[in-house]
């Protein structure tokens, strides 16, 4: 169970990264170039689903970091 723990700390960890680079990359092209609401909305849920996909992949015991430390 800590192993599954461990896991998904470090799974919240980069999706916080990975949202605030995308955040960021937003930000900046919105300095110079205008973006459509709907375009935003979906790179928002293209990232999430992302997310989603992981953490439930990382819940299947089939991904992580406890996956990697099994490496034969």
């Amino acid at each position: 169970m800590i192993p599954l723990a461990i896991s998904v700390l470090w799974w919240l960890i980069g999706v916080i990264v990975i949202l605030g680079i995308v955040w960021l990359a937003l930000y900046v092209i919105k300095m110079f170039a205008p973006i459509p609401a709907p375009v935003e909305k979906a790179i928002w849920i293209i990232v999430l689903i992302l997310c989603l996909i992981g953490a439930l992949t990382l819940l299947s015991g089939s991904g992580g970091m406890a996956a990697l430390t099994h490496i034969r």
